[in-house]
């Protein structure tokens, strides 16, 4: 049942009724309740009693959950099928002319079978699918030595050439399935990880060596791990080349839109990487690209990464000093239903800041009350730095509306909770901004006396340096909006530009 619902929940509106339509064709008896049972299933306020007594007008029985099988086969079946239609399909026509190739082999009609095997290599190459090259060579070589037009040793050197970059793109999956459970036990656990040490020892022990001859699934999972280490350090510029040069070269020298999935992951880690070197029109550029490659294959990856697109656009909108566009995107897509958790939190949070920076304190505040849940379960969801970040917004927040009962609540929590987590990954600069914070709310008359003053503008001219990380420089500015009793927004602007 909750499989069922599980399935059913991601199909829209279009794909319902083409999944309706497919059960209509495939049903032979005019009395099959699958179809019924299918819209049922959609209105998720119905629980398996209530399905069941509609069907058949009792509690429970047997063809009810003959049916649900039935209707969960035809799921797997019509979602298979409509995979067929997209640009994995190739792999499936490709293997079908090995299939074929190998039949004729059998048969010893091997111009044939050759020709076919020559149709399905020039496939697998254009589409750098490195497993079923090795096939496709395996076949060829074997029987290589009963068709003479063919040259041995080519197909020999062909297939060596091809294992090695099957094994680079195997080495490179092993690595990042690594590098993010690592990723994961820091940011959904809150472990205490040495992460860049962690990096130096698996790319060491999987002796990584990389060259022109990437696929584009290949060039992500390098990227990722780029990304990955960025991340953890705070370190964004200094993979933001390397990044770029890795695209742009696989661009030139492969024909795009083959591996389409991985190729929208790739501009959406160099459209996050620029956003973070807050080069906002540069980022916006690749966001633009990315929305070109999302409308390819008729949309078959737009609702994946629609959150992920609207998340770096908006934030690149609002750094350019065009909040009410930043704030329009963000709500444009949170209305509607979406299975990306992890992405709407990051959405919400992000217009959380955009409100409190444009002085909207009302509307802050009423989308801060939708996190409901507690710490943990933000942690398992978003990762221990969101939930940081949350706390903090929260804490300015009852700061400017001077709720001191909930900001003293919030205080001490964070400080008994994350004080000790802070200090152990070297992220003092929190608890250093959050002591400022405080003093400055008990009591104001300390933004006139010089000695406190000096030593906020020097940790604030520390904070403005190029490479800070730019959510922080978000935090601290409003520290200075204080100090230079200026707009809290403008203020955010004017330090990015330092």
């Amino acid at each position: 049942m909750l499989a069922l619902k599980a399935i059913i929940e991601t199909y829209n509106t279009e794909e319902q009724q083409l999944f309706i339509n497919y059960l209509k064709a495939k049903n032979k008896r005019s009395d099959t309740k699958n179809i019924q049972l299918f819209q049922l299933l959609a209105q998720p306020e119905l629980d398996s009693k209530s399905i069941c007594r509609s069907l058949y007008k009792v509690d429970n029985c047997n063809a009810y959950h003959a049916l649900r099988k039935r209707l969960f086969q035809s799921l797997i079946e019509f979602t298979a099928n409509r995979n067929l239609e997209d640009e994995n399909s190739i792999d499936i026509q490709i293997i079908k002319y090995v299939l074929a190739s190998r039949s004729y082999l059998i048969k010893k009609n091997y111009d044939i079978a050759f020709k076919i095997l020559n149709k399905a290599e020039r496939l697998a190459e254009d589409h750098m699918l490195f497993p079923i090259l090795n096939e496709i060579y395996h076949t060829k070589i074997q029987y290589a030595p009963n068709y003479p037009k063919v040259d041995l040793d080519v197909l020999i050197k062909k297939q060596k050439e091809n294992q090695k970059k099957y094994y680079l793109e195997d080495q490179l999956n092993i690595v990042y399935a690594k590098l993010k459970t690592v990723l994961n036990s820091i940011a959904y656990e809150g472990k205490i990880v040495d992460f860049e040490s962690e990096l130096k020892t698996i790319l060491k022990n999987y002796d990584i060596q990389l060259d022109d001859s990437l696929s584009f699934k290949s060039l992500y999972q390098m990227l990722a791990i780029a990304n990955i280490s960025a991340f953890i350090t705070n370190t964004y510029y200094e993979i933001e080349g390397f990044v770029l040069k890795s695209y742009n070269l696989l661009k030139e020298k492969k024909e795009t839109n083959k591996q389409l999935f991985y190729q929208i992951h790739i501009v959406y880690i160099i459209a996050n990487t620029l956003f973070r070197n807050k080069k906002f029109e540069d980022s916006l550029r690749y966001i633009k690209e990315m929305k070109d490659l999302m409308q390819i294959n008729k949309r078959y990856y737009f609702k994946e990464f629609i959150l992920k697109k609207t998340l770096v656009e908006a934030l690149n909108y609002n750094y350019l000093d065009h909040q009410d566009k930043a704030i329009e995107l963000i709500l444009s897509v949170i209305s509607k239903k979406h299975k990306d958790i992890e992405s709407l939190l990051d959405l919400n949070l992000s217009l959380v800041m955009f409100y409190f920076q444009k002085g909207d304190l009302n509307s802050a505040k009423s989308t801060l009350a939708k996190f409901y849940h507690t710490d943990h379960y933000y942690i398992e969801k978003a990762g221990i730095d969101w939930v940081l970040k949350k706390n903090l917004a929260e804490i300015l927040l009852y700061m400017e509306i001077k709720d001191d009962d909930l900001l003293d609540s919030r205080l001490r929590s964070f400080k008994r909770r994350y004080k000790g987590y802070l200090r152990e990954i070297n992220q003092d600069r929190i608890l250093i901004f959050l002591d400022y914070s405080e003093k400055l709310y008990k009591n104001s008359n300390l933004i006139n006396e010089k000695k406190f003053t000096q030593k906020l503008k020097s940790t604030l001219e520390h904070t403005s340096h190029k490479n800070e990380d730019i959510f922080v420089i978000s935090f601290y500015a409003w520290l200075k909006s204080k100090l230079t009793k200026t707009n809290l927004y403008q203020t955010t602007l004017n330090m990015l530009k330092e």
